[in-house]
């Protein structure tokens, strides 16, 4: 498996211009992992600076239009989030079945490249919501905070309570919460690839806002504080696995395909780690295989010895970068396999978890 040289990309930030090192790191970081659906490839990094924007642009785009209409009595609108730390454009979802007491909310962070439309497109979570009545918010990141829309889980400014992306995306979700009347132990976060890895964020630097968290193809908290540990990070080489808050991480569900050639499916097991060490000292581990839409796959529960649910695992054979059981029409989706937003939601809101 090849991954991208940090040592090379040191260099090219050497021989640059200073004020486009920023942008050039970003861009770079998006074509060699950070971008969901990138395979191993061969690094270019000395190529044209014109070249290498023309392949992340034709990476980048999809031009296909998304279908946001929805149900009689539902609302899918674009909104606006405002604070101290920045900004934020959002959906929101509000289904027909949420009109009187909403059952729930769920924040869906996208990958990169993605937008939050492509990704309410892709996951199909509007028609679980619809079914079980609970709230959808799906963010965009702005190209301005990062050329490829990836949410900035690998700085350090972006990994803190109170600080950057996370606050903006809590105090959206916390309006949100007040606007509707849902309780924070029936609001959840789930995300892809990056946004998998600012889920994982979220659930450890906001526990009293987040019960539960989902992370398709993610990385733990505190893996990376630049863009060489990213590389390294998303190669298997986590910077930590350390539990690093000091309380309980909420109840976690992971999915990660075996064939994932952008983030490591050691992953999976390092978000876990994390989350299970939080937890208590006694636990009981239950271990499951299985075929589903054609894929198999492997799952393990860990509970603690009163029966409380800390984390559940998903390792899926023959999965790659891509968010199992999702809609073709979205990007980075793999229609074959366990769904992986049915399992969600079961998971979030499991009696007693």
């Amino acid at each position: 498996m090849k991954f991208f040289n940090a040592d090379a990309l040191r260099q090219v930030m050497g021989s640059v211009d200073p004020s486009s090192v920023e942008d050039l790191v970003a861009k770079t970081l998006s074509r060699h992992g950070l971008m969901p659906g990138q395979g191993p490839t061969t690094p270019q990094v000395r190529a044209p600076m014109a070249d290498l924007m023309a392949s992340l642009r034709s990476t980048a785009s999809n031009e296909e239009p998304f279908d946001l209409s929805c149900p009689e009595g539902a609302s899918f609108t674009t909104e606006t989030f405002r604070c101290a730390e920045g900004s934020r454009e959002y959906l929101i979802y509000v289904p027909s079945s949420a009109k009187d007491a909403p059952t729930g909310i769920l924040l869906m962070l996208h990958g990169c490249t993605q937008t939050h439309c492509d990704f309410a497109t892709g996951t199909k979570m509007n028609v679980l919501a619809e079914r079980d009545g609970f709230i959808v918010i799906y963010p965009q990141q702005a190209r301005g905070e990062n050329a490829q829309s990836c949410w900035n889980w690998f700085r350090r400014g972006d990994q803190m309570r109170d600080r950057g992306e996370p606050a903006i995306l809590a105090g959206l979700t916390r309006q949100a919460m007040q606007r509707h009347g849902v309780p924070s132990e029936r609001t959840f976060v789930a995300g892809l690839s990056a946004g998998a890895a600012m889920a994982v964020i979220l659930g450890q630097t906001y526990p009293d806002i987040f019960a539960a968290v989902a992370a398709h193809s993610g990385l733990p908290f505190g893996a990376a504080k630049d863009v060489p540990s990213a590389f390294a990070a998303m190669a298997g080489q986590a910077m930590t696995s350390a539990v690093q808050c000091g309380h309980s991480a909420p109840r976690t569900i992971v999915f990660h395909g075996m064939e994932d050639k952008t983030v490591h499916p050691i992953n999976a097991e390092r978000i876990i780690e994390q989350v299970n060490a939080s937890g208590p000292y006694q636990t009981l581990v239950t271990d499951e295989s299985g075929k589903a839409a054609g894929r198999s796959f492997r799952r393990r529960i860990t509970m603690a010895a009163d029966g409380k649910l800390l984390s559940e695992v998903w390792v899926i054979n023959g999965l790659g970068h891509a968010w199992s059981g999702g809609d073709h029409r979205g990007s980075y989706t793999d229609v074959a396999g366990p769904d992986a937003s049915a399992e969600m939601v079961r998971f979030f809101f499991l009696e007693g978890g």
